[in-house]
């Protein structure tokens, strides 16, 4: 049997590799394989949300993904060959922009093929000392109360491997969910399926989701350009009861079909696939030292770019936990991997398929002033175990909240988060001593003493915060992940926060 890695994670797409490179910038050796002979080709989850852009910029990848994509460019309708209207992103899902002014620091969503997205993660890895074991599939796994013992197959050669726990982030199809035999509930759209896939395009101009029909919008065919190539995703939708030859000559005939053009000429299929819609979850994001993350837990259509989104953050909320425990902390951390994940997705999930259902149309007014979390900034984990907020009149920004960016001084507050550490802010108040003098390592204390104003950039961080521009204001703490775990004035509820979720106690 292999020697014993700490964490096994099966699957490299987005989910596995952030987790990935979350554990080994903490130190955390695990071993990562996926089946498949290389990284994932297409450009299927292209759509980057700014919360997962600052999860982004936390693991140091932040540059090579701006460098690589483009903000989400506007959809362009054509009816033949007029163009019938044009619509940012943002009025297409009824949300208005992020003001970048109140705490966000990337306010646009980012188009991004998916293909380049792993390979920035994969070079991340390998600049944290990891690497992906392609080729490698695991088969079957049993587990105890002290680990996993899991069987690999690589070139016909059977390997057992030992590890204190198994991650399956290995997809919609997960090996790992099927040998758990947790529930999957949910549905599978079985009116429709969806052709998608990569291609070349001549006969269009400029940098849009051309969505191309002859009036009637669910007979569209879509062509979306991809930043930093030459090549359109396409999508289209086809009945339930036709399977079409997925080859370029038969994406070529549907699109002259659907446009009502001939001047538009496909070219060079890099990749393509049919499936079917499933907005489907687990009942359990864990089953002892097993864990399910991404696709592999929670399946979403693909409208408003939610499925990759949220497997990265499944593997940010479980990251931190993951390393805690290996170093000491509570087993029973881990549970709230589960409780704080588990209800987002199940909200995510109805997002999606919502917008799914309005298939192009104009927002409701009721919609629009209930305008879902898209940007997924404004998702929390107030109702969770790990939210702590022991004041009298808390205002809006609250434990369990993701933590707001803000200028102080000559920095932004996003920049004192970044790293695998929890981070204490004291708003006008002592730092407690002992809190003072940690391990940076594990804890770093700031204090927010700089005189606020109305305006400006001095009470840039109370008002982001919602407390009053008068000092003294509380403690805040926030966790590795970016959400404010505990808000208190009494130093003694830091410590009893700390003491549940950090190694050894946070000493």
């Amino acid at each position: 049997m292999s020697s014993e890695p700490p964490v096994l994670i099966a699957g490299a797409g987005p989910t596995g590799l952030t987790l990935a490179c979350d554990l080994a910038r903490r130190g955390i050796t695990c071993r990562i394989v996926d089946k498949a002979p290389g990284l994932f080709p297409g450009s299927r989850g292209k759509g980057v949300q700014p919360r997962t852009l600052e999860v982004f910029d936390d693991l140091g990848v932040i540059d090579a993904v701006l460098e690589a994509g483009a903000p989400f460019p506007d959809f362009r309708m054509y009816l033949g060959t007029d163009v019938h209207w044009t619509r940012t992103v943002h009025q297409m899902l009824g949300v208005p922009r992020p003001d970048p002014g109140s705490g966000v620091p990337y306010p646009d969503v980012w188009l991004l093929p998916q293909w380049r997205t792993d390979e920035i993660l994969r070079d991340r890895l390998a600049e944290l000392g990891g690497r992906v074991e392609f080729d490698t599939e695991l088969v079957d796994f049993e587990q105890d109360p002290d680990g996993v013992t899991a069987t690999l197959a690589r070139d016909g050669i059977i390997e057992r491997v030992r590890a204190r726990y198994l991650v399956g982030a290995d997809g919609g199809r997960s090996t790992v969910r099927k040998r758990l035999g947790v529930g999957f509930e949910g549905e599978t759209f079985e009116t429709e399926r969806t052709l998608i896939g990569d291609v070349r395009a001549t006969g269009l101009t400029g940098a849009y989701c051309h969505i191309l029909t002859t009036g009637d919008v669910t007979e569209r065919f879509s062509l979306w350009s991809l930043p930093g190539t030459d090549y359109y995703q396409f999508v289209a939708t086809v009945a339930a009861d036709r399977t079409p030859d997925v080859s370029l000559e038969s994406m070529q005939a549907l699109l002259d079909k659907r446009s009502g053009r001939t001047d538009i000429v496909l070219s060079d299929l890099r990749w393509a696939s049919l499936y079917r819609v499933n907005a489907r979850m687990v009942d359990r994001f864990r089953v002892g030292r097993v864990l399910l993350a991404g696709d592999a837990a929670h399946t979403h259509s693909s409208a408003s770019g939610q499925g990759l989104n949220t497997s990265v953050q499944d593997a940010y909320n479980l990251g931190w936990k993951l390393a805690a425990t290996l170093g000491g902390a509570d087993d029973e951390l881990l549970d709230t991997y589960d409780a704080e994940r588990h209800p987002v997705a199940a909200e995510v999930l109805g997002v999606s398929t919502r917008l799914h259902h309005r298939n192009f149309r104009d927002a409701a007014p009721d919609e629009r002033t209930q305008a879902p979390d898209i940007f997924q900034l404004r998702l929390d984990y107030r109702d969770g175990p790990l939210a702590v907020d022991d004041r009298t009149a808390p205002g809006s920004v609250r434990a369990g909240d993701r933590a707001p960016d803000a200028h102080c001084g000559g920095t932004r507050l996003h920049d004192l988060l970044r790293g695998p550490h929890f981070t204490l802010l004291a708003f006008g108040t002592d730092i407690p001593a002992d809190l003072a003098h940690a391990d940076p390592s594990w804890l770093r204390t700031f204090r927010i003493d700089t005189t606020p104003t109305e305006s400006g950039p001095l009470g840039e961080a109370h008002r982001n915060f919602d407390l009053p521009p008068q000092a003294p204001g509380p403690l805040i703490l926030i966790r590795p992940d970016g959400y404010i775990g505990a808000v208190s004035t009494t130093p003694t509820t830091i410590h009893t926060y700390l003491r549940r979720t950090t190694p050894a106690g946070g000493q």
